[in-house]
């Protein structure tokens, strides 16, 4: 399938029209325009085609002229109306390459912000709806940390671990998509309206759903596979044994991504989820540079290019650290800066080559 440029009105229409057959399910039109290179050769195709590449004998060409006209024209009013409106075809360049890549990708993708964000290295974090203070704690802190080391944080804007990892994100003035279970035109849950709005200038609100899409059971289990298919690894901090982010975790794995648990106590549930994915080969994570390692040459690259000489900050840090592994806790304490800001900036220095991450969480300067 060759890859179209922009968002071309006349392919849209044909893209849309094939989203909007009533009668063909995602995953037949998927199959065949894949089959058959563009949405316009699939619109034209005989029924003996169709039947050929579907394996469905009761199949007649009738079925692709049975179109949803008002949802292709209210995603047609939505687009237009603002240039932070897009529809991203699967043929479309700015599809992400990653999200291409899984089984089953989306035909369509909606977003609403910066599509360029979706080509950026991604990181899922994800986790329960009900988390300790402690687990919303780290979301926020992993969020904010892993976005000011260059990282898009990518979750699905439910409450709990996912809200507090994309608020840190934001806070950092770092990247972070949103990924929705419904239309773009809704906001759900609606405590998170904004949130959502801070998303959507600073970042990226995405779906598969055509607008006017309510929110449904089956539709969030479905979102999660676009959640993992955009990254290049998914952090679960906390989760049930029965956690949808389980769900997000298990796709990551089937997808050849990264799966990443944090520990916690043996007494919490909370923690039971994290745990069973560490018992079946997820990487434990105790800190934000456990990530790197398994990354390999998915790193992401610095959204600025840092002056060689450093902040102040960073000069007071880099004179604390000699050539003999040091922790964070020793860092904070002679440096005079917090934890979370020597965390931060140590992962910073470590994509720049400057300071290297050693067993036992320590850290040596190798510049």
């Amino acid at each position: 399938m060759d890859k179209e440029p922009g968002d071309c009105a006349q392919h849209r229409e044909a893209w849309l029209r094939l989203r909007h057959c009533s009668r063909l399910p995602l995953t037949a039109a998927l199959r065949l325009v894949t089959a058959l290179g563009s949405p316009e050769a699939t619109l034209c195709a005989s029924t003996n085609t169709l039947r050929e590449i579907l394996g469905n004998n009761s199949l007649s060409g009738k079925i692709l002229n049975d179109y949803d006209e008002q949802g292709i024209q209210c995603d047609t009013a939505w687009v237009e109306q603002g240039e932070r409106n897009h529809i991203i075809a699967l043929a479309d360049c700015r599809y992400p390459a990653l999200l291409r890549e899984i089984s089953n990708p989306p035909l369509l993708l909606y977003v609403n912000g910066d599509p360029g964000l979706l080509e950026t290295v991604q990181l899922a974090i994800v986790g329960s709806r009900n988390p300790t203070p402690g687990g919303r704690s780290i979301a926020y802190r992993f969020g904010s940390n892993l976005a000011g080391a260059g990282f898009t944080i990518t979750s699905g804007l439910a409450i709990g671990i996912d809200a507090a990892a994309h608020k840190g994100a934001l806070a950092a003035q770092g990247s972070t998509v949103a990924v929705m279970a419904h239309g773009l035109d809704i906001v759900y849950p609606l405590r998170h309206q904004h949130l959502a709005g801070d998303i959507r200038h600073k970042g990226a609100l995405v779906s598969e759903f055509s607008i006017g899409t309510r929110p449904t059971k089956p539709s969030f289990p479905r979102r999660n596979r676009i959640i993992s298919g955009l990254c290049v690894g998914t952090l679960v901090v906390e989760a049930t044994r029965r956690s949808g982010s389980l769900i997000t975790a298990r796709l990551a794995g089937e997808q050849g991504r990264e799966v990443y648990a944090l520990p916690g106590s043996v007494l919490s549930p909370q923690s039971r989820g994290c745990h069973a994915l560490i018992r079946d080969g997820a990487t434990l994570v105790e800190h934000e540079a456990d990530i790197f390692p398994e990354l390999g040459h998915f790193r992401p690259t610095l959204r600025r290019t840092p002056n060689p000489r450093g902040t102040a900050s960073e000069t007071t840090l880099l004179n604390s650290i000699g050539y003999d592994p040091v922790t964070i806790d020793t860092l904070a304490g002679q440096s005079g800066l917090t934890a979370d800001k020597v965390s931060s900036m140590l992962l910073r220095l470590e994509l720049q080559g400057v300071v290297k991450a050693v067993t036992g969480g320590h850290y040596i300067r190798v510049k």
